[in-house]
């Protein structure tokens, strides 16, 4: 007999399933709490709930993480592991330690179909979409696991940012009841101003998560005109930036913060120079302004890529440019890099069964969308201090 694993249920869920075992609604809340809150794994465990249903339940159901392939630690703290899905795919979680906060970085695919020059996700191309539950498994795992291995009784993840493997807007029916189940009191109670969604920009769904479960939301520029984006983000052809810009200003209507953050990896010679960051100020002060922070983002080179890190004193010089144009502006730190872990790292071991990365190589050479000439390789030391 199946069984229905029940992390794959937000509030409402449950309580739809615990209704057709005949029970009352406040038992699903009961059982939400003992698997989210507790970490119960097995019904046996949950000694408040009625013995008929517990032997209801051991009938019907599994509380059913994800099989961890492998678990890595930085020197800094973050902590990465590698979860297997299934038919030999994996998704990667990245859990970051901060002095106020503890982030977890939750993948919502197995590998990436949007195809993004600068990362390796991309590069590995696109296997499935995970299951509500796949997604939830990996907070529900690596915040138990964190509270033994920190021997800590209260809640250690006070931050989710879907940045992992994956675009989770092209996965928006399982997305969004994992958002609700990470927002939800009974479970992991977190404040819609601490989940973040990263988007490359998929614009009609932009707009139903504003209705529909409105977060914090992060939008991966790159680019500050539609004939760079168009090679650094393919998506962007589909949606191009004047009316991604028009997306996030309808957003901010819903949103549980005033400002849009805007991702800007920053790419040696490529998008780095003092011209872009005026096109940047340009763009988001002008006719499609928009509320924004910018977070600059130091690229983790990989040999498929093609690119190079910006050299750190141009980093600090676009960040000078943007901030004194009134924009708040952020360099993020590069943590986990020593165990692939950090910005753009994340490719797990999928196996490239879609040739992305050929394919994205012929792209190149016959389209020439844009000719990129990669400036001098960068010597400064990696990592920076963030604002």
């Amino acid at each position: 007999m199946t069984t229905a694993n029940l992390l794959e249920y937000d509030l409402e869920g449950l309580a739809a399933f615990c209704e057709k075992l005949g029970e009352k609604r406040f038992r699903a809340t009961q059982l939400f709490r003992w698997i989210h809150q507790r970490g119960a794994s097995e019904f046996g465990q949950m000694t408040d709930l009625a013995k008929s249903l517990r032997e209801k339940l051991a009938g019907t159901a599994r509380i059913e993480s994800l099989k961890v392939l492998s678990q890595h630690e930085s020197a800094d703290g973050t902590i990465k592991w590698l979860f297997d899905v299934g038919d030999g795919n994996a998704v990667e979680a990245v859990f970051i330690p901060e002095d106020d906060r503890g982030t977890l970085c939750v993948s919502s695919q197995a590998g990436c179909a949007v195809g993004c020059r600068f990362c390796s996700t991309g590069h590995q191309g696109f296997s499935r979409n995970l299951t509500t539950g796949e997604i939830v498994a990996q907070l529900w795992f690596a915040e138990h696991f964190l509270r033994k291995h920190l021997k800590r009784d209260e809640r250690v993840i006070s931050n989710v940012v879907m940045m992992g493997m994956g675009e989770p807007l092209q996965n928006y029916s399982a997305l969004v009841p994992a958002l609700r189940t990470m927002l939800d009191d009974n479970a992991y109670g977190l404040s819609r101003r601490r989940v973040t969604v990263s988007t490359s920009g998929v614009v009609p769904m932009m707009d139903r998560l504003g209705l529909d479960c409105p977060v914090a939301l992060a939008v991966s520029l790159h680019a500050p005109n539609d004939a760079l984006r168009d090679d650094l983000v393919p998506l962007n052809r589909k949606y191009p930036i004047a009316e991604l810009l028009d997306a996030c200003r309808r957003y901010l209507a819903h949103a549980p913060r005033d400002f849009i953050t805007f991702e800007y990896c920053m790419l040696d010679g490529v998008n780095d120079q003092p011209e872009h960051a005026k096109q940047l100020i340009e763009l988001v002060r002008g006719a499609h302004g928009v509320s924004c922070k910018f977070n600059l983002i130091p690229f983790n080179p990989f040999p498929a890529s093609g690119l190079l890190r910006s050299p750190q004193p141009r980093v600090l010089a676009f960040a000078k440019l943007l901030s004194e144009a009134g924009i708040v502006t952020t360099v993020r730190k590069t943590r986990g890099d020593d165990i692939d872990a950090a910005c753009g790292q994340l490719a797990g071991d999928v196996k490239d069964r879609t040739r992305a990365a050929e394919r994205m190589a012929q792209r190149r050479l016959a389209e020439h969308t844009v000719t990129v000439h990669p400036a001098r390789r960068a010597t400064t030391k990696p990592g920076v201090q963030e604002h």
